[in-house]
Order: structure tokens, then C-alpha cells, then sequence
């Protein structure tokens, strides 16, 4: 009889037990090491420091920074909605975001019919940080050592060029952007120091406040890469923007902004030493920038500068004050060979390209012609200046 009743009590205790985990964890049914994380769907923010935490469906309120740490995983299963709740004034220390720091690692498995979307509950530009990476590839900033991330206060940059911080497919980043002040933004979706094993695949960044997608040195490829600012409230800046070394590919690129923002691309090298290395040098393919002449003075279809390299090809500009501006003397020695897009096809384009010296002399205006070959049956990104088949199902606001 005792046995018998020592069962019972035991079962039973087991049976609390279980449950009382089952609800603490809420959606945290783990695919690899357990977390030590605790999932609140109505509370999404901490740091998760070890294991891996699925979120598996539905949406979840981000009310805080959520950091993926060194050996920590975050998996997002498709469908999956991810809310960043209005900020109060008061407090800008609780700014929403999500960072994935050196070491971490983010799995976002969306689809194109069934995207990852990260939004925000105020449905306007700049109401929340946006995705941040860190990873441990070369920057240009520090040479061979680290420095810390304009936001999230993160270190990032290294030596190891085949980093990897996760996979990322089929993700929409709405209304990113917050601004602490003109000098500390968040973009969309910030690459600091990311190294070359990550994967970076279906991406559209809508009505951010600030860049779209930029890189901060390291190695990333990324492809099918969207960026749409239409609205008027907040104009935002630079559709793709990239600096401190970014060595790294990309193919079908699609941007278009009709409100008066900035550029289509704003490339550096490094502005405080033009010829440090590694010198910023992406090789792009199939690139449509769409723009309006309205764009606060800066509206120019690609603006490389600071001792930039790059080649494009494939490319088409349309609605631009200027297709091609470069400046200073290292990016403008580049051209026509380490600085050069092939196949370009201008649309209602004032100039086409313009050179201004480190040191401007008057009456001497540097030859950059040679920055682009033209090509009336370029296609960029897949369909000339309109929209791709590619970004059916899983985009807006196209």
C-alpha cells in the first residue's frame, strides 16, 4: 500500500511539474540545446545567452531589446509576426530592437508565401530599432581588432572572414529607423562586421526613417534585397548604404523611394582615412534604383565617395537629378577600372555622372565618364524600372 501510494504521489508530482514548465515556456520548443529564455509572447525582450529559442507562430510583442548572445541561437519559424510596441518619450533606454551579437546566431525560415515579418504597432517610420548584426569579419574601422556598434553598443569586426551569424530568408523589417539623435540611427537591417557563411536572401526593408540596408565592413553576401520609402512624414535617407570596408556580392537589388529622402546608394570607404584597408569593394549585379528629383538636394542614383571601389552590372537608374556622383580623389582614381558599372540604362536622368575633387579647383571639373558603360536592354533587377517577379507574395507596398 505504501509503494502504492509513493507511485501516485510521484505521478502526480511529475504531471505539476511538466505542467508548470509547459507554461512557464510558453512557445519555446527548442530544435536544438535547451534555453535557459523564458518566451512571453506579450513580452519578447532580454538577452537570450545560451540554447536556442523557436518562436513558432502567431505574433509576438516586443516590448525591449531582445539580444542573441555568443553560442545563443533565435529560430523563426514562417508566419511568425514580431510587434515592437509603442516607445513612451521617457523612456528611450527600452528602445525596441533585436541584435544578434559576435558569436550568436539568428535562423529567420520565412517563405515567399508566408513571410517573418517585423513590424511595429505605431505604423509609421522610425517607430522602432530594427535587426542589427555582429559579427567577426574584417572592418577598416579598427583595423584587426573590434569596435562597437553605433547602436546596440555591440562589438563587432575581426578576422575571420567566413564568420557566420545565421540565415536570414524571406523577412520583412516594417516602419525600422528610430533615432536616438542625428548622429546614433538605427537602419533596417545593419550588417556590422558580418562574415560570408551568413545567408542573406529575400529581405525587404519598408518605411524606414533611415537607411535601408547598410554595411559596416566585413564580408556578407546578400541577395534580393527591397527597399520601398514612400512616405511622406518621414523621408528617410539612403536606400543601401555601405562603409568601413564591405567586401562582399549581391544580386538583384530593387529600391525605390518617391518621397524627398536621399540617395539610391551612398557608398565609403572610410571618411576619417580614404586608403584604409580593406577597402570597401562589393561586386554587385541587377540593380534597379528608382528615385525622385524632389530628394533634399541629394538625389543621386549611386553617390561614392571617401576612397570607395566597387563594380556593378546590369544596372538600371531612373527619376535622378544625377545617376553616378564621385567624390574625393581616391574614389575618382578608381574610376573606369576598380570603380565601374557595365550595362547601364538611364531613365529620365538629369546627369549622369559628375566628379568633384578631395580639394576642388575652380575651373577643373574631374573626368568620370568612364565610371559606366550604357546599355538600352539592361533589365536590373529583373524587369528594367518596374517591379520584379521576384518580390511577388512576400513584399508591400510595391
Amino acid at each position: 500500500m505504501k509503494k502504492t501510494i509513493s507511485t501516485i504521489f510521484g505521478l502526480a508530482a511529475l504531471s505539476l511539474a511538466t505542467l508548470t514548465t509547459s507554461c512557464s515556456s510558453d512557445d519555446n520548443k527548442n530544435e536544438g540545446p535547451k534555453s535557459d529564455f523564458v518566451v512571453v509572447r506579450d513580452n519578447l525582450q532580454g538577452e537570450i545567452n545560451s540554447g536556442e529559442v523557436v518562436l513558432e507562430s502567431g505574433t509576438y510583442k516586443l516590448t525591449g531589446k531582445l539580444v542573441v548572445k555568443n553560442t545563443a541561437k533565435l529560430t523563426i519559424k514562417p508566419g511568425v509576426i514580431i510587434e515592437a510596441t509603442a516607445l513612451p518619450a521617457d523612456q528611450l533606454a527600452a528602445v525596441r530592437y533585436i541584435a544578434v551579437a559576435q558569436g550568436g546566431l539568428i535562423d529567420v525560415q520565412g517563405t515567399a508565401s508566408n513571410p517573418v515579418i517585423m513590424t511595429a504597432e505605431v505604423k509609421k517610420p522610425a517607430a522602432w530599432g530594427g535587426l542589427v548584426l555582429c559579427g567577426k569579419a574584417p572592418i577598416n574601422k579598427n583595423i584587426g581588432s573590434t569596435a562597437t556598434a553605433e547602436v546596440s553598443e555591440l562589438a563587432y569586426g575581426g578576422t575571420d572572414a567566413a564568420d557566420n551569424s545565421g540565415s536570414i530568408k524571406y523577412l520583412r523589417i516594417e516602419y525600422p529607423g528610430f533615432s536616438y539623435s542625428a548622429d546614433k540611427e538605427f537602419n533596417g537591417l545593419s550588417f556590422f562586421g558580418v562574415g560570408n557563411k551568413t545567408v542573406v536572401d529575400y529581405v525587404q526593408i519598408f518605411e524606414s526613417s533611415d537607411d535601408g540596408f547598410e554595411w559596416f565592413g566585413g564580408t556578407v553576401n546578400a541577395n534580393h534585397l527591397v527597399v520601398s520609402n514612400k512616405d511622406t512624414t518621414s523621408v528617410g535617407d539612403d536606400l543601401f548604404d555601405w562603409t568601413e570596408g564591405w567586401i562582399g556580392n549581391g544580386e538583384n537589388w530593387y529600391g525605390i523611394r518617391t518621397n524627398a529622402g536621399n540617395r539610391g546608394i551612398e557608398a565609403d570607404n572610410n571618411s576619417n582615412n580614404h586608403k584604409a584597408t580593406p577597402i570597401s569593394f562589393p561586386n554587385l549585379k541587377n540593380i534597379t534604383l528608382i528615385g525622385t528629383t524632389a530628394s533634399n538636394g541629394e538625389s543621386q542614383g549611386l553617390k561614392l565617395r571617401v576612397g570607395t571601389k566597387g563594380k556593378l552590372d546590369n544596372v538600371v537608374l531612373k527619376g535622378w537629378a544625377t545617376g553616378f556622383d564621385i567624390q574625393h580623389d581616391e574614389s575618382i582614381s578608381y574610376v573606369g577600372t576598380d570603380l565601374l558599372a557595365t550595362n547601364v540604362k538611364f531613365e529620365d536622368v538629369g546627369v549622369k555622372a559628375k566628379g568633384t575633387a578631395t580639394v576642388p579647383v575652380t575651373g577643373v571639373t574631374p573626368d568620370v565618364s568612364k565610371v559606366f558603360t550604357e546599355s538600352t536592354t539592361a533589365t536590373g533587377a529583373g524587369n528594367g524600372s518596374g517591379v520584379p517577379t521576384w518580390t511577388a507574395g512576400w513584399t508591400k507596398g510595391l
